[in-house]
């Protein structure tokens, strides 16, 4: 059996906002949204934040992005991800999320970004703060464009579904798996693996923590723009423009930091390392 892996859902847990109505704004500039649209985006926003996102509101979320997204060209979407994500996503990204992510990685999990929110949107997400892989909702596309239907929509049991399936295939023993959310909807994911934890807790999932002994965590303090900006430099692909040697420098100084940062507000939640496989 392979090491095993910690499943993180994205918005309220390792980001401080929505993933997928954070880009409201670059999609509305670039003529992607209409102001009815971003008037509904907000609306939904408000909402979320005030009240959290149980399975029908979720259900009213993928179908509001699948009808905006009709005939959006998938390479344009990804631009605007690109461009947008420092001042949208960074400096929303809590530090409490990047010290257990290091701690996981330190132990030997691979690291992995579940989320409701587009694939186009997740994976660079996942870039940032150092995530192996993703689990995502994926848009239909034809001809470079979304169709406006959804292939599969990661939320409530088929996000569960989707991890068991990853961990056949990677070898990961759920029972040595970790996972984090704050949603109720994530209920099904939080009981697949062996050590689930409840972070910023919505008034169901907290109920349900309570239950089940779960531990809960809060977290409270995202980190400043330049901390997690260097780790999505140094992590695009190879073959893009090189990195100047004064960025190098300054990212460097960041590195160091952002450990004394996360140092500082290292959560108390105890990682306990991967199991040696027999004969290693």
């Amino acid at each position: 059996m392979g090491p095993g892996a910690a499943f993180f859902d994205l918005d309220r847990t390792v980001i401080a906002t929505s993933s997928a109505l954070a880009f409201a704004r670059p999609f509305y500039r670039d003529g992607l949204l209409n102001r009815r649209d971003v008037v509904a985006s907000g609306y939904t926003q408000a909402v979320y934040k005030l009240a959290g996102a149980g399975d029908e509101q979720m259900a009213r979320i993928r179908d509001q992005l699948a009808t905006m997204s009709r005939g959006w060209p998938v390479d344009q979407v990804r631009r605007i991800v690109a461009g947008a994500i420092d001042e949208l996503i960074a400096p929303y990204v809590y530090a409490e999320a990047l010290v257990l992510i290091e701690q996981h990685r330190a132990a030997g999990r691979d690291i992995v970004l579940v989320s409701s929110s587009g694939e186009e949107m997740v994976r660079p997400i996942a870039r940032l703060v150092g995530a192996d892989d993703v689990i995502a909702t994926r848009m239909a596309i034809r001809d470079g464009r979304f169709t406006g239907e959804v292939d599969f929509y990661a939320a409530g049991e088929s996000k569960a579904e989707a991890v068991r399936e990853l961990a056949t295939r990677n070898g990961y023993d759920l029972a040595t798996c970790y996972a984090y959310s704050d949603s109720v909807s994530d209920v099904p994911l939080l009981s697949t693996v062996g050590y689930p934890t409840v972070v910023n807790a919505d008034r169901g999932l907290r109920r349900v923590a309570r239950e089940r002994q779960w531990p809960l965590l809060a977290f409270r303090n995202p980190v400043p723009t330049p901390l997690t900006r260097i780790r999505y430099v140094l992590s695009r692909p190879p073959g893009g423009s090189l990195v100047p040697m004064a960025a190098i420098v300054t990212a460097g100084a960041a590195v160091t930091a952002a450990i004394w940062y996360a140092r500082r507000r290292r959560p108390t939640a105890r990682i306990e390392p991967a199991p040696q496989r027999p004969g290693a």
